[in-house]
């Protein structure tokens, strides 16, 4: 056999460090603490403003609002059981918890859940203290009828302008058989909604209980009234970016790609395709807005079935700064990524940048970070992974990546994607 020079061999090593580097960005390791076990499907975690050492986990299938003391890594005790009746087939149950952003003085939230008839219930409620909510003080807000069991979206989220974003699922069954993602009229399915929970334009409706944003992009035009945007098939996961206000929605596929998308701080009346497009494929929809980010379904280290969206990292940790943490449910791929600053109107899958798989990284003092259902993040920015499982783990120092080693760049990870 031909000996390899040792000029060859230098260059082959340093070939399979870039390929390595490509994805994992020179990192080495992501350290996790385990902070919480034993919860009951914990689907989302958030901290309420003036609370910022505290996570209230919501609990899908008891209904259940736990608060999980951050400095001593135990739960304390039930801050809400939802008293009403809640629908708890798979996909539904209790699914998002939204503090006003004057919870510190008026002490209100927001619970979005499946009522007993299975449609999509936003309610209102007040504390009595810091530990306990009222439970005789629900108020509705918003109703939506439920066609099938799944797709339910249910986050909701308020952004800088102080007013209250609701993710919406197509409203089920596969492919959308009625079309509602892309019905615009008399029709909030598969959509991001936003209202405002300060006012009432509907007095006479004791079911709607807020008020249309003059700014809204359908308001004096065909169109309802709450739409933002719309062309999304099950939103599960969406965060607001908290420096730059821009909107981040993961968005589950359905037989081929799991997606990505960002609402830039400023802009609305995005129609995300679905179901026309799933992900960067599908057919050609005018004005449609493609993901920045999509991956197939599969098994590979880039693929997966079933997108959990995260939060663009804004914590203690200087080398994760920009960072966009996302994931897979079923694969338990860890992923994380920047946007690159490509127009809005130029979105083709491909506008990230710094992309880094952490799945074989990461390392925890206790447990096993899978079944990603959620990622939270505290009031000082600190990430958190929530599993189905019961656990829930923090994000507590990745090594300073390596001089050197990022040899290729988008062109090159996106060379990887297409051979997987």
């Amino acid at each position: 056999m031909k000996m390899l020079s040792n000029l060859t061999c230098v260059g082959l090593i340093l070939i399979s460090t870039a390929v390595a580097s490509a994805q994992t960005g020179g990192f080495s390791e992501i350290n996790f603490e385990r902070v919480a076990d034993g919860l009951s499907r914990p689907i989302f975690a958030t901290s309420a403003p003036g609370d910022p050492d505290r996570l209230f986990v919501v609990e899908q299938h008891s209904a259940d609002i736990k608060i999980l003391d951050l400095a001593t890594n135990t739960v304390t005790g039930t801050f809400l059981d939802l008293p009403n009746g809640v629908t708890t087939g798979n996909e539904q149950g209790l699914l998002g918890l939204a503090f006003h952003p004057d919870y510190a003085s008026n002490g209100l939230f927001y619970v979005n859940y499946t009522n007993s008839n299975g449609d999509t219930q936003v309610q209102e409620y007040s504390r009595l203290n810091a530990n306990q909510a009222d439970t005789s003080s629900a108020r509705n807000i918003l109703s939506i009828d439920q066609p099938f069991s799944n797709h339910n979206g249910g986050w909701m989220g308020f952004g800088q302008d102080n007013l209250l974003y609701v993710g919406t699922g197509d409203g089920g069954s596969a492919n959308d058989p009625l079309g509602n993602s892309q019905d615009i009229t008399n029709n909030l399915l598969g959509k991001m909604l936003r209202i405002d929970v300060n006012g009432d334009d509907f007095a006479a409706d004791a079911n709607r209980n807020y008020a249309i944003p003059n700014s809204n992009p359908f308001v004096g035009q065909t169109g309802d009234d709450e739409i933002f945007a719309y062309g999304l098939r099950n939103p599960w996961r969406s965060s607001f970016d908290r420096q730059t206000g821009d909107l981040w929605i993961g968005d589950v596929g359905q037989n081929a790609r799991e997606e990505i998308n960002v609402l830039l701080n400023g802009t609305s009346g995005q129609n995300y395709g679905w179901r026309d497009r799933e992900g960067t494929v599908g057919s050609a929809l005018a004005g449609a807005i493609d993901p920045i980010y999509d991956y197939s379904h599969g098994s590979g280290d880039l693929q997966g079935f079933s997108v959990t969206g995260g939060y663009v990292y804004r914590g203690p940790i200087e080398a994760l700064d920009g960072h966009y943490f996302f994931a897979d449910f079923v694969t338990d791929n860890l992923w994380s990524m920047k946007l690159d600053g490509t127009d809005e109107t130029l979105f083709d899958g491909t506008n990230f940048s710094d992309f880094v798989n952490w799945t074989d990284l990461i390392s925890t003092d206790f447990g096993t970070v899978n079944n990603i259902s959620s990622f939270a993040e505290d009031g000082n920015g600190n990430l958190y992974i929530v599993g189905l499982d019961g656990e829930i783990f923090r994000l507590v120092s990745v090594p300073e990546p390596a001089s050197g080693l990022i040899l290729l760049g988008l062109g090159g990870l996106m060379a990887m994607r297409r051979r997987r």
